[in-house]
């Protein structure tokens, strides 16, 4: 049993007991707001988005090695350029849709890409040479991508590893952090 202290009077006992029930009751709201924040964080990062880190400069300059790439994982529905994160044989491949299903990609001699008979080039500056593998043209099959990184000349991409199967996509890239070289 706790003893009691003459000198308090009932109000300050009341006050002293009160005041300690309501610094418990903070401190379980507190724990309660963290472990909410902390779940809704999984969830985002679980279901929503994703973060992965570059390997390489098959994106270069857009994406450089060490950068960290968040992703969007809900979009299903992918257009020609946009970056796409994807897992081919157990390896994270970052690179830029060129073509889509039923597309047609031919690469020449001279680094020229076409896509359906049209020429494909932007803000690319490296030429897009053919690797030993794939034939051309090649038709792309439905529900799969060709993707190519920016940095043509040495990326690992769909002309080493072929088209890729959309359900291998883990979504698009919506924004780079970059971690070296700002």
């Amino acid at each position: 049993m706790q003893q009691k202290n003459q000198s308090e009077t009932p109000e300050q006992v009341i006050r002293r007991r009160r005041n300690s029930v309501l610094e418990r009751k903070e401190w379980i709201r507190l724990l309660f707001r963290i472990l909410f924040l902390a779940l809704l964080g999984w969830f985002l990062f679980s279901k929503v988005f994703f973060i992965t880190q570059a390997k390489g400069n098959d994106m270069f300059p857009a994406i450089k090695d060490g950068d960290l790439v968040i992703g969007f994982r809900l979009q299903k529905d992918y257009v020609k350029d946009d970056v796409v994160v994807c897992m081919v044989d157990g390896n994270t491949h970052i690179g830029r849709i060129a073509a889509r299903g039923s597309d047609r990609v031919m690469m020449d001699e001279s680094g020229e890409l076409q896509v359906n008979g049209t020429t494909q080039g932007g803000e690319i500056m490296y030429p897009t040479y053919a690797k030993d593998g794939l034939k051309y043209p090649l038709e792309i099959p439905e529900g799969e991508i060709f993707l190519l990184g920016d940095y043509r000349t040495r990326a690992k991409d769909s002309r080493d590893f072929g088209t890729v199967p959309m359900k291998d996509v883990k979504g698009k890239a919506i924004t780079i952090l970059r971690r070296q070289g700002l």
